[in-house]
């Protein structure tokens, strides 16, 4: 006992001759312990399940033309951003004219002032992108894809306030996901000429979404990654059916 008791005292000894500098030390390497290991028990569940997250939040990947990344004066310009000049102008192939034929075709306020909108951005926008081409030794698309066609062929085929709800529905999706792409490209792109681009279009997409859905024929229940549906023909029109 004795002994057991002098161990005690000695023990109890050294911890009070401690000087209070000493035990703020103990004190923070005791904090940091813990915080170490409460970090590294969430950073453990995130790698091990980073996969399925990753799949979830990244964009679809770039056309790839093949040319890896190339350096240029501005900086390295990599196929990804090579892909997003090519969008940028192809855009304005097929907005353009259909922000004109809104501005022929319909007499609402609220739809004059989207295809003016569409008109006076992407006739910009389309500026910028052979700018941007030209200086950048790239050969831009002169001709919109054939699904951008197909889109331009229902506006015209369209009547009335079928037209004006296709029109809201067509331009509002394409603006949405395009939006997307331009912020990855504005915050990884390291070729000066491409973050500029961006910044313009992230501007001018986001001015287009808004007046698109001032309109008020917008369907955001519609705005899903599936194709738009076609707009119903009017009752009155002749439909054919399988026999």
């Amino acid at each position: 006992m004795q002994q057991g008791g002098t161990v005690l005292s000695f023990r109890r000894s050294a911890v009070g001759s401690m000087s209070v500098a000493s035990r703020h030390v103990l004190a923070t390497v005791a904090v940091i312990g813990a915080l170490a290991f409460t970090l590294i028990a969430l950073l453990v569940p995130v790698e091990k399940f980073n996969g399925g997250s990753a799949a979830a939040t990244t964009l679809p990947a770039a056309d790839d033309d093949g040319l890896g990344t190339m350096s240029t004066a501005f900086g390295p310009l990599t196929a990804q951003d090579r892909d997003f000049v090519r969008k940028v102008r192809l855009a304005g192939l097929w907005e353009l004219p259909a922000g004109r034929q809104a501005l022929q075709r319909s007499k609402r306020s609220a739809m004059r002032t989207a295809g003016e909108h569409l008109v006076e951005g992407h006739t910009e926008l389309d500026r910028r992108a052979l700018e941007v081409g030209g200086a950048l030794g790239m050969e831009l698309p002169d001709q919109p894809t054939r699904q951008q066609q197909e889109w331009l062929d229902q506006l015209t085929n369209a009547q009335g306030a079928q037209y004006e709800q296709l029109f809201a529905q067509l331009l509002r999706r394409a603006h949405g996901k395009v939006f997307s792409l331009v912020a990855q490209i504005r915050a990884q792109t390291r070729n000066s000429m491409v973050r500029g681009l961006a910044t313009d279009a992230n501007a001018t997409v986001l001015d287009h979404i808004t007046v698109l859905e001032a309109t008020g024929m917008v369907d955001f229940d519609g705005l899903a990654d599936a194709p738009p549906a076609a707009v119903p023909a009017p009752a009155s029109s002749t439909v054919s059916r399988p026999k």
